[in-house]
């Protein structure tokens, strides 16, 4: 690991100031993870890509001490807040989250060990890096993300685990993360703020970037932005709701296909309000509006989740070792859709 200096901020404006020190951010490259300076909460993801040489960081700002002001769970009329410092396991576990909005504590309860989970930051969980391994060995020469201009070795190597939705011609690594995919499918907001001190409030879809030609930029913040917290707004849907990970293995893995789905059902089981999310096999957390547009209206059975499924993976685009993984994002989205249908409110 290359040395750097470590800081501890006290409060929200001393963090700011610390996380626009340290050089200059080149204004094309990814402010979240080519900056100089980078926040740490819990660092799973962090210090391990620094001991791997992928980032490499001059600074770090410990945030923890912030876990005052970002670090609660609200439920309030219309909306649930998350703050961008509460753990994992606390927000799993929480009892409002686990009885109003299961496809939430689904998400974070499948996501990685006991240990990772009870360490690792909100906001940390959905700004994690892909696991694709040309991108986390320096060995290979040919990772547009990793070094811009370079190709990408993963299109005709080792893909299994890749993406097949949003990727392009210079980068297929898929977003590993799974409860992005959870807050996407239910319309969450994330609140930042920059370092003069404003506010802003992005759509959780929005924060993520799409590959295209310029892989490397994985993200809309600005330099030294710190996302405060999440924002979930409270409808019929969210009670009806789970998340559906296939993977590997059942202990600790991350997703090969996932679904996040939420339902509002008239008596007659006909869609009054549907939302899905994707994962698994996605360039960024993936909202499919398109699927959830075949469903509105109808009733839901095999017949209209079928056709939802194949709306869903229409764009998809696959390459050596991906050629099942379309139809297994299908068969997941077509069981989880199902499977919150029967659903005993």
């Amino acid at each position: 690991m290359r040395p750097f200096f470590l800081e501890t901020a006290r409060d929200a404006n001393e963090a700011l100031r610390l996380g626009a020190c340290g050089g200059e951010v080149d204004a094309h490259v990814d402010a979240h993870v080519r900056a100089p300076a980078q926040y740490l909460a819990g660092g799973t993801n962090l210090l391990d890509l620094m001991k791997l040489d992928v980032a490499r960081p001059e600074r770090l700002v410990n945030i923890n001490g912030l876990r005052q002001d970002y670090g609660s769970i609200e439920a309030e009329e219309g909306e649930l807040r998350l703050g961008a410092l509460v753990h994992m396991s606390t927000a799993a576990d929480h009892p409002i989250i686990r009885q109003d909005y299961r496809v939430l504590s689904d998400a974070l309860w499948m996501a990685a060990s006991p240990q990772l989970r009870n360490m690792a930051s909100l906001a940390g969980n959905v700004l994690q890096r892909t696991r694709c391994n040309y991108f986390r060995d320096t060995s290979w020469g040919a990772c547009n993300k990793r070094k811009p201009g370079s190709g990408c070795a993963a299109i005709d190597g080792v893909n299994r685990r890749l993406a097949v939705l949003g990727v392009s011609e210079h980068c297929i690594a898929n977003y590993p993360g799974d409860f992005a995919i959870a807050l996407v499918a239910l319309g969450a907001r994330v609140d930042v703020l920059g370092t003069d001190g404003a506010s802003r409030s992005i759509a959780l879809e929005d924060l993520h970037r799409l590959p295209g030609d310029t892989p490397h930029i994985e993200t809309n913040l600005a330099p030294g932005e710190l996302i405060t917290g999440f924002r979930i707004p409270t409808g019929p849907w969210t009670r009806r709701s789970l998340y559906l990970k296939i993977r590997d293995r059942a202990s600790y893995d991350f997703a090969l296909a996932s679904a996040a789905v939420a339902l509002d059902l008239a008596p007659d089981a006909t869609v009054r309000t549907v939302r899905i999310g994707i994962g698994g096999l996605v360039a960024k957390p993936w909202r499919s509006l398109d699927a959830e547009a075949v469903l509105k209206g109808r009733v839901l059975d095999e017949t209209s989740a079928s056709e939802a499924a194949e709306a869903a993976f229409a764009s998809a685009v696959v390459h050596s070792e991906t050629g099942c993984k379309p139809e297994l994002g299908r068969r997941t989205l077509i069981r989880a859709l199902l499977e919150a249908g029967r659903m005993e409110m």
